[in-house]
Order: structure tokens, then C-alpha cells, then sequence
């Protein structure tokens, strides 16, 4: 016999044990469906997800050290290393140490990366209408918020606990 919690449930489908945290496992559907269409995109550009946001940052602020890019887009040390790594064999960036120590990476775009600024641009936006779909103003702006409100109390629970 099988239950709605067996891996044969469809997908999407929230298994029982979830009944426990309806919006979290909300969360978690949608940011995997999210995330697999977004690097569905991506991959037509040749990047991996997480990629985009590095050459954000640069498009944005050329010439960070590597620990700003990571305090600036929240991945671990070793996921921005590699991607940074593979980036910079794509021919999209540099990486040269500072004059100042030359332990200190200081990241940079090369042109090829600079002509990511509207290929990045025109996938943000695709992924948008796939994703505020048939929404109203209104309800995509109430989204918004009240995904800013939950992000703010899942990382004020994390201050709370690491501090502890």
C-alpha cells in the first residue's frame, strides 16, 4: 500500500508529513520550480544557477574582492569560489590578487561578461512573466512583501541561533 508521501505522489504534491508546515513546504515548491526553470534559462547562456547573481554584483559594482561578492550574495565560500573559477575559464571575468594583500582576490569583468548586462536582463524578465503569470499588481506587490517579511524572520531566527 502506498500513501501520498511515497516518492510515486506527483509533483508538487504535499505529502502529509508537510501538513505540519503548509507555507513552508509552499516555499520549498516554489523555489525549486523556480529555481529549475531559471537555470533552464541560464543554461542557454552557458551559466549554472547563482551564476547570474555574481555577474549582477559585477554588472553593478565592477572590481569586488571576492569576500565582498560573497557577503553581497549570501553562498558559501566554496560555491562562490568554484563559480567564480568556471567563470573566469568562460572568459567572463578575472580574478587578480590586490595590491594591498595578495591574498585578496579583487574580480573583474572582462567585455564578454560586460555583454551579459542585457542577455541577464532579458531572462530576469522572462523569468518574471512566467512567474507573476495571470497576478494582479496588487497581489505580485503583496507577494513581494510578504516574502520580504518571512525572509527577514527565517534570518533573524538564524542570528538568534548561531548567537545562542
Amino acid at each position: 500500500m502506498t500513501g501520498p508521501e511515497d516518492s510515486g505522489a506527483p509533483a508538487g504534491h504535499r505529502p502529509r508529513v508537510a501538513d505540519a508546515g503548509p507555507v513552508s513546504f509552499a516555499i520549498f515548491s516554489l523555489a525549486r520550480a523556480h529555481r529549475a526553470f531559471a537555470a533552464e534559462l541560464l543554461r542557454g547562456f552557458g551559466l549554472h544557477p547563482g551564476q547570474e547573481l555574481l555577474l549582477m554584483q559585477l554588472l553593478d559594482r565592477d572590481g569586488q574582492t571576492q569576500s565582498e561578492l560573497l557577503d553581497a550574495v549570501g553562498l558559501d565560500h566554496s560555491t562562490v569560489s568554484k563559480s567564480l573559477r568556471r567563470m573566469q575559464a568562460a572568459g567572463l571575468l578575472t580574478r587578480e590578487p590586490t595590491e594591498s594583500d595578495r591574498r585578496v582576490l579583487r574580480v573583474s569583468l572582462t567585455d564578454k561578461g560586460r555583454a551579459m548586462r542585457e542577455p541577464l536582463k532579458a531572462m530576469w524578465s522572462a523569468l518574471e512573466r512566467v512567474s507573476v503569470g495571470d497576478l494582479d499588481a496588487d497581489t505580485a506587490a503583496s507577494f513581494v512583501d510578504t516574502a520580504a517579511t518571512i525572509r527577514r524572520a527565517v534570518e533573524a531566527r538564524g542570528v538568534r541561533r548561531r548567537g545562542a
